[in-house]
Parts: C-alpha cells; structure tokens; sequence
C-alpha cells in the first residue's frame, strides 16, 4: 500500500461536497463555450464562480510542483492537440475547435478533481469518437473499481478499448490519489496488466482521467512549461472523475446536475448484466 491514505468517513463527507462543486463549475461554464471566447475570459468566468460564488479556491492558481513554475491560472483548457496542462490566454475558440476543461476546486480543505471534453460548433466525425472513445474508457476503468481488483486492472481496461478503436494512451500522465492533497499516491496508470500494482481496499479516492490520442501517443512539452501536446499534432481528448473505493464496488464523487450520464453499458452493469469490452 506504500503512502496510500485510507479516507475517513469525515473525509469522504467532505470529498463528496468538493467533488459535486468542481463538476458544478463544469455545468456552469458550460454555455459559455462557444465560438469567440477566449480561453482567458473561460478562466476568468471560472475563476469568479469559484471564488465568489461557491466560496471556494481554485487549486491550480500558483501550484507549483518541483521543477515547476507557479501554474498562473485557475483552470485548465487544452484545445485540439494539447493533451493537459494548457495555459488559458489570448487563444480565441473558433468552430470546430474540441477542448478539455479541468477543474480542481479546495472545499474546507478537501480537493475536487474533474474535466470534461466540450464541442465549439459541430465537431469532426473524428474529434466526436475521439472524445465518446476517451469517455467510454474512463467509464470502463471505473467500472473494475472495488475492493479486491488492482490499479492495473483499470490501466488494463482502458488501453484494451482504446487501442482496439486505433487510438493511443498518453503514458507520461495518470490518474493520482487525492484528499487534503491535491496529488498524492497511488499513481493511476490508464494501460498496463491486469492483477498488477496496488489492490483496492475500501477508502481509497483517486482520480482515472485517461488522456488519448488520435494519433501515436508521444508528446511534448511547450516553452511555457506546462502546456503538453500531441508530437505529431493529432486530436487529443481527456475525461476525468474523482472515484471512492466503497465496501461494494464504486462512488463517482465529481457529480452534479449537468454531468454526462454514463455510457449504457455501466447502467446495465448497476442492473446486474456483465460489461463487455470487444
């Protein structure tokens, strides 16, 4: 288990309040997404919600990992072939554009983690699999989550359905463990082998947030740092929620009124039929 912590049932309390707040600010922002704004007037309509409106701070705004610069804005916006970490600025969305928005909100301590892929217009036939691909992958990892199963059972899962679609996994970023930290073990990897790395016990919260390419999975970093792209300029896609280990099974903590219903084969699942992956 190393430094994994197990969440209290205060912590999990609280992890669910912080959780619902980040994918609220999704719900918010969402019909601000459209042709001609930028990605800064996106951080900033962001940025006050968070702060004025639901009494919370946005946990990216001077972060600073080791080896870092201080992350200047409060959220996240990879457009295209940025794969993470886009820096929000002058850039103008235009018609056609996909982007990623994260969100990590600190609730009385408690840090909530999610993103979603959003459609400026009518997206290309490839950018929309891309990002229902991504989406169905993330949702499949979680559906292995309980008591019992491993970190490389999810990882496994989810490099198993996006490959098969044509796709490639971004290997140098996971899903991570998270509570009063922002990212702490264990460290979500979205390929690998089933019945590998850490068994699940109930209390564990981590995020899955799967990061696919359209093209091969290599990346590279931007001059500012941050900013991660796609080497050979193809469509990226990243879906993320913030997942407890319960006693049974599974608890998505980043839910809220405008969140995405899950694909139909996790509703099945809850009804009780096996998931099929082929």
């Amino acid at each position: 288990m190393g430094n994994i912590t197990i969440k209290t049932p205060e912590d999990i309390a609280g992890m669910r309040v912080a959780g619902r707040l980040a994918s609220e600010v999704l719900d918010f922002i969402t019909p601000h997404v459209t042709a001609g704004v930028s990605t800064d007037q996106l951080d900033k309509l962001c940025h006050d919600y968070m702060v004025n409106v639901q009494g919370v701070t946005p946990a990216p705004l001077n972060y600073c990992p080791p080896g870092y610069t201080p992350y200047p804005k409060s959220i996240c916006t990879s457009v295209n072939d940025v794969v993470c970490h886009g820096i929000p600025g002058d850039k103008v969305l235009k018609l056609g554009d996909v982007v990623n928005i994260d969100v990590t909100v600190i609730a009385d301590g408690y840090h909530g983690d999610t993103s979603r892929m959003f459609f400026v217009g009518e997206p290309s036939i490839l950018a929309k699999r891309l990002s229902e691909i991504t989406y169905e992958s993330m949702w499949l990892g979680i559906s292995r989550i309980r008591p019992g199963t491993y970190l490389g059972d999810i990882g496994h899962v989810i490099q198993q359905y996006a490959e098969n679609a044509g796709f490639s996994i971004v290997r140098e970023f996971c899903g991570h463990g998270i509570g009063k930290v922002f990212h702490e073990e264990p460290q979500v990897l979205h390929y690998g082998k089933p019945g590998t790395l850490d068994q699940l016990v109930a209390g564990m919260i981590f995020t899955v947030e799967p990061m696919i390419n359209a093209g091969r999975r290599e990346i590279r970093e931007m001059s500012d740092g941050w900013t991660i792209k796609t080497r050979d300029r193809s469509l990226s896609a990243q879906w993320e929620h913030t997942v407890l280990v319960t006693e049974t099974g599974f608890e998505v903590l980043t839910v809220s009124a405008g969140s995405p219903a899950p694909p139909a084969f996790i509703t099945n699942q809850a009804a009780g039929s096996p998931v099929s992956v082929d």
